[in-house]
């Protein structure tokens, strides 16, 4: 498995507006492409003082998957123009991580199985 990392960051004044863009248009529309090997995409958020972070994580089954998501040059983020207006700053390219080891709390590995797709 491999999961694709990235972060932005905007004002708290367009936080929400962001945060709304995420969940009804560009995630939306990741999912739209249904691509094969891509799992599941989440989403974090917390407040920096002047600025708010997100940090989008993607989960895909190689990194073959994440080409056919990204193209040849996989590390470039993909960042819509609208997301571009109300983001202060963000990643050029995003990090990939080869997942190498998942240890579950006892009693927790059916629900962990079925958050991973599994």
């Amino acid at each position: 498995m491999i999961r694709r990392i990235w972060h932005g960051w905007t004002t708290p004044e367009n936080a929400d507006t962001y945060e709304a863009l995420l969940k009804t248009e560009i995630f939306p529309g990741i999912l739209a492409k249904q691509v094969r090997g891509f799992r599941r995409i989440e989403l974090l958020r917390r407040p920096l003082g002047d600025e708010v972070e997100f940090v989008t994580i993607m989960w895909f089954d190689s990194i073959e998957a994440v080409k056919a998501f990204a193209g040849e040059d996989y590390e470039t983020a993909y960042v819509p123009a609208k997301a571009r207006q109300v983001l202060a700053r963000f990643d050029a390219r995003s990090q990939h991580y080869e997942l190498r080891e998942t240890r579950v709390v006892e009693g927790e590995q059916a629900s962990a199985n079925t958050a991973d797709g599994v």
